[in-house]
């Protein structure tokens, strides 16, 4: 879908909160992939991304009335979003926490040699970069929320620093060294561990069935590589910037948002339940 310019995002949240519900589900449908795609680096995985989606997606729909247009819409959504998935238990990972020290000891001491073929005819190039696309967005689970809110805020979608600060209630000096540290402690380990982005042992190809094994990803059900990511200029930028051991960090790729949750998205407008975001 073509961005809307200013103007035109700002006659369609008009016309939205007036009761409109052709607007409101333009509106939403242009911040549904912004939505998703942090969603799905703050949680992991596809199927918590989409369904924390729904529920951030409908906040904004409820909310809608009380922006004022004092900042970008993105960046009001982004705290609305950001607030939500930094206070999310739902996800896989808030009952199963992971460290970066598991994730050290599992790369050194995994028995990977001796698992049976695994990946049940479909090609092993593409299940490693299903792993890789997976690991890399699995990692960031590493990190507490506000240090992974702030790692993705600012490899993925830099923000200007003012403006992440207010996504994040911090001030902007604050922010930038914390993203300072926290994109060396994401480096520092990939350069240790990882043989895809640094000089570690760890490659995806020799990991495949070892994954499959540990339900890591599924040769039937590829949700990474089956979501074909979007090539912006902005993420290009990002990805060139990142640091000197990586020009493509697999979580600052922009993927589509499921057909599930556009879907949603229409049902949902179309149902009884739903109340125009004007009376709410």
């Amino acid at each position: 879908m073509k961005p809307f310019t200013n103007e035109e995002l700002t006659d369609l949240i008009q016309k939205a909160t007036a009761g409109n519900q052709e607007a409101l589900e333009a509106v939403l449908a242009s911040v549904q992939d912004l939505v998703f795609n942090l969603s799905l680096r703050m949680l992991g995985t596809f199927q918590d991304a989409e369904d924390a989606s729904q529920d951030i997606l409908l906040k904004v729909m409820t909310h809608l009335s009380s922006f004022k247009g004092e900042s970008a819409f993105s960046t009001w959504v982004f705290r609305i979003a950001s607030n939500h998935l930094k206070n999310y238990k739902k996800h896989m990972f808030a009952k199963h926490p992971l460290s970066f020290d598991f994730y050290a000891q599992d790369i050194r001491n995994a028995d990977i040699e001796n698992v049976p073929d695994l990946t049940q005819d479909v090609e092993k190039s593409i299940l490693a970069e299903e792993l890789k696309l997976s690991c890399t967005n699995v990692m960031l689970q590493c990190l507490d929320p506000e240090s992974r809110c702030i790692f993705i805020l600012g490899t993925m979608f830099r923000p200007d620093s003012r403006i992440a600060g207010d996504i994040l209630g911090i001030s902007p000096e604050t922010y930038r060294q914390r993203l300072s540290r926290v994109r060396r402690k994401v480096a520092d380990f990939l350069s240790e561990y990882c043989g895809e982005y640094g000089n570690g042992t760890c490659h995806c190809a020799d990991r495949v069935n070892y994954a499959i094994q540990s339900h890591r990803i599924q040769p039937k059900h590829l949700d990474f590589t089956a979501a074909v990511p979007k090539k912006t200029q902005e993420v290009r930028e990002a990805m060139e910037e990142i640091d000197v051991i990586s020009h493509d960090f697999s979580f600052c790729r922009m993927y589509q948002s499921p057909e599930s949750l556009k879907q949603f998205l229409k049902d949902f407008l179309k149902s009884p339940s739903f109340s125009m975001v004007g009376n709410a």
